[in-house]
């Protein structure tokens, strides 16, 4: 059950699979008070089997108040931590090593019965298949491992509860990655939808004022060509995003290295990339939108911090999520600037940062303070069930 050999680690999944995860939880919490009904009517139906009744009793109490806690647990996510699940298959395992002490050497049924399968099935549910099967071998080798002839039906229990936890393991992740993947593409539509309906705004209204000005500017020289100059640089660079855009969908569709295009952006600005020794294969739209953010960072530092102020850029990837910060040695941010530049209709740090990671279902947190500034985006990537 080594977390080494089996990965058992839990890492962040986007909102879709936790949603998914919930549900699962929830119809958990009807099959553990199922089974919990049937083990203790079971246990009071053949009490005169119990060697040490009293004992018997304690653990029947343990087993209720338990189902109790752990479906309470299990209903929040961030109450569904590894000590709570740890808990769960301890308790399982405790209570059938204490099957012989309970019932006596020669017990044929063990004296939680079908309750471990709730441990078995949050295993599997939140570890997936690799929970999955290191929760079936540990209670099945426990439930053998008691027993002095192990019939035949003894045999096919276990071998139920090795096979069973990795095949709910598999399904749980296999729906998660597919309500990931849905949210994926319901998301991207979204966005390109949205930003389709931008450009035709644009270059229905922004485009022709823009070459208004600078015709004008022209015919009126003076300042005012310096002012057309400027709103013809403006238009140019307007239609080349436009022209981006309706490329989206083609670029979407492949993979950049991220590491690379990050690595790029030394040419530009002051700041140390630091990235994996090796290529980090990313989808192009998660790819481009990721370098933006970063390129809004690096921008902020330029105009508030100085045009040659250094910055460090850190990637880490993840077999389901890459990892970006962003620091600078600045003063920081003023208390409330972000606030007011919001008010005002200033937008660079909502829609540039917080806006593009919040499209990729991540985050973005800031911290500042005197000794600079700090972006930590996450994106998760997906992850194989």
């Amino acid at each position: 059950m080594g977390s080494a050999t089996l990965r058992l680690v839990r890492t962040p999944h986007s909102p879709a699979a936790v949603a998914v995860e919930n549900r699962l939880f929830r119809a958990l919490a009807v099959l553990r008070t199922i089974v919990l009904l049937n083990t203790v009517g079971l246990s009071i139906y053949h009490a005169d089997d119990f060697a040490r009744p009293v004992l018997g009793a304690v653990c029947i109490a343990a087993m209720v108040v338990w189902t109790a806690v752990v479906t309470w647990s299990c209903t929040e996510p961030r109450r569904r931590t590894p000590t709570v699940l740890g808990a769960d298959l301890a308790l399982a395992l405790g209570l059938l090593l204490l099957s012989p002490l309970v019932k006596g050497d020669d017990f044929t049924s063990s004296l939680p019965g079908f309750w471990i399968v709730g441990a078995l099935l949050s295993w599997s549910i939140h570890y997936r298949w690799q929970g999955g099967l290191a929760a079936g071998v540990v209670l099945a080798t426990a439930d053998l491992a008691q027993r002095q002839d192990v019939a035949q039906s003894d045999y096919g229990n276990a071998f139920l509860l090795v096979i069973a936890g990795p095949i709910v393991g598999f399904m749980s992740g296999s729906v998660q990655q597919m309500a990931t993947e849905r949210e994926a593409a319901e998301r991207t539509a979204a966005v390109a939808a949205e930003r389709a309906r931008l450009a035709r705004a644009v270059h229905d209204g922004v485009l022709q004022v823009l070459a208004l000005v600078q015709r004008r500017g022209r015919e009126l020289g003076g300042d005012a060509a310096e002012l057309g100059r400027l709103a013809g640089e403006q238009e140019r660079e307007l239609r080349r995003l436009i022209r981006a855009q309706d490329e989206f969908a083609p670029v979407a569709a492949g993979t950049v290295d991220l590491a690379a295009e990050l690595t790029g952006l030394e040419r530009r600005y002051a700041v140390t990339v630091s990235t994996p020794g090796t290529p980090v294969e990313v989808p192009a739209v998660v790819g481009r939108e990721l370098v933006a953010a970063v390129q809004a960072c690096l921008d902020n530092v330029r105009v508030h911090v100085g045009p040659d102020a250094p910055a460090w850029v850190l990637l880490q990837a993840f077999a389901d999520r890459v990892e970006l910060s962003v620091r600078d040695d600045g003063p920081g941010i003023a208390p409330g600037r972000l606030e007011e530049a919001a008010a005002q209709g200033r937008l660079g740090v909502t829609a540039s940062v917080r806006g593009r990671v919040a499209d990729l279902g991540g985050t973005a947190e800031l911290t500042t303070g005197s000794f600079g500034t700090e972006w930590e985006l996450v994106v998760p990537l997906g992850s194989a069930p």
